[in-house]
């Protein structure tokens, strides 16, 4: 397994496929330290600017594999993110830009109560 380190320096040559595959990794590797405080110093103190998983999030964003939460004003919400993919890595659909129609259909709530 890569470290963290070596995953932002692939994550810098890459192209294509293997871009947004190193990307995954970052956000997946970053996300173990997410419950860490002050996280942004936990990455620090590691050798990794935190500048190179934000943008591996950005650009995650930016092809649409990853949705970054915002607070109110729009800020975007790194930390919040990472805490979330953390706590439910079975739910990562819900981050994903999967295509309609893929997998089961969730009833809606008015065919549940019977309307």
């Amino acid at each position: 397994m890569e470290t963290l380190r070596a995953l932002v320096k692939a994550y810098r040559i890459a192209r294509g496929e293997r871009k947004v595959k190193v990307a995954w990794a970052i956000v997946r590797k970053a996300a173990k330290y997410s419950d860490s405080e002050p996280f942004w110093e936990t990455i620090k103190s590691s050798g990794i600017s935190p500048d190179a998983i934000k943008e591996a999030m950005r650009f995650l964003e930016s092809i649409g594999e990853l949705q970054i939460k915002r607070s109110i004003d729009g800020r975007r919400l790194y930390v919040s993110t990472l805490k979330d993919i953390r706590r439910n890595p079975i739910k990562l659909d819900r981050w994903l830009n999967l295509p309609s129609g893929g997998g089961a259909r969730t009833p809606s709530l008015s065919r549940l109560r019977g309307r």
